[in-house]
């Protein structure tokens, strides 16, 4: 099945640039580091979400949905971005958030409520579980909810970075060498999910290289195999002959830190080279910490400095305000 006969929610800007960071290459003395800058999307000051969204959202719309129900951290960029897409659709957006409501919202959390959501503080629970019961409550109230998953990672999610592995390919034609590497944040697993599809239709498989960014994801022996299963799921909607076998998803677990919204030095001194050097914002739990697993797989050799290296960078800028102390500390 084509990927353009799904319903689709027209959300972002594409495709989003590819650029090239010549001052700090020289400075890492590493190979030639590209970066596909998906915090340029556009909506709600940008991320990768948005491609998801496009599709979940589009779904919603053909359902006569009136309102969509997702979940994540108090900061969640997912989150963000999914009470932008709400808006612009027409949609109420109910998020169960992480945490507790504080006394003056800020990053996210602020752009959340500036775009008209609904929030619902879950306490402990950070990764949408209270989502089926709100979504229950609002049923009985008589509305006609859709529930978007934690991160959007369901196989219509995964369908936006399937699209995404099409642009990439359609920017790579004429680009010599191409990348070695694509190395990416992975969190709820979407994206590397539909990346893993998109690479087998458009020729980009060899080249991933996935981080993991929740340490609570690296306990759980079956997260890579529940991505395998998403894959499979995704390639299985769009009607392809794509089967994934238990060891064909990958995913870097050595620089998951302290854990989930965890700043350390690795994170702090990533963000500083990237702005420091090429004024471009990376955002403390995502691209910070998959940034600095680029930067340390340079300084120990295992990039070499004839390899071109692609970094996925997936936005999440507004997350860089709550975290001033760390990042400043």
């Amino acid at each position: 099945m084509d990927l353009d006969a799904f319903p689709r929610a027209e959300l972002g800007v594409f495709p989003t640039p590819i650029i090239e960071l010549k001052r700090l290459s020289a400075k890492l003395g590493g190979p030639r580091i590209l970066v596909k800058r998906d915090d340029l999307t556009g909506l709600a000051m940008g991320g990768n979400k948005v491609r998801k969204l496009e599709f979940l959202v589009g779904e919603a719309v053909s359902r006569g949905c009136d309102c969509i129900v997702t979940g994540g951290a108090a900061q969640s960029n997912h989150c963000r971005q999914a009470a932008a897409a709400a808006a612009a659709a027409g949609l109420a957006c109910h998020l169960a958030l992480g945490g507790r409501e504080p006394e003056l919202p800020d990053g996210n959390l602020l752009l959340d409520r500036l775009l008209g959501a609904t929030i619902h503080w879950c306490g402990e629970r950070r990764k949408g579980e209270d989502i089926p019961e709100i979504a229950a409550g609002l049923r009985n109230e008589g509305r006609n909810p859709y529930i978007v998953p934690y991160g959007g990672s369901s196989a219509v999610g995964a369908l936006g970075f399937v699209d995404a592995a099409r642009e990439l390919a359609g920017q790579l034609t004429s680009m010599r060498p191409r990348p070695s590497r694509i190395l990416f944040a992975s969190s709820s697993g979407g994206t590397q999910a539909g990346l893993a599809v998109g690479a087998r239709m458009f020729g980009l498989e060899p080249a991933l290289t996935a981080i993991a960014i929740d340490k609570s994801a690296d306990d759980e022996v079956d997260f890579t195999e529940r991505i395998r299963v998403l894959a499979s799921e995704t390639a299985d909607l769009l009607r392809l002959d794509i089967k994934f076998k238990t060891g064909d998803i990958k995913l870097r677990r050595e620089y998951s830190g302290d854990g989930y919204g965890v700043v350390g030095e690795s994170e702090r001194r990533a963000i500083r080279l990237a702005a420091g050097y090429e004024g471009l914002l990376l955002d403390p739990v995502y691209t910070g910490r998959a940034f600095g697993a680029l930067v340390s797989m340079i300084e120990s050799g295992e990039l070499r400095p004839g390899e071109t290296v692609l970094f996925w960078h997936t936005g999440g800028v507004p997350a860089l305000f709550p975290y001033a102390r760390d990042l400043l500390g």
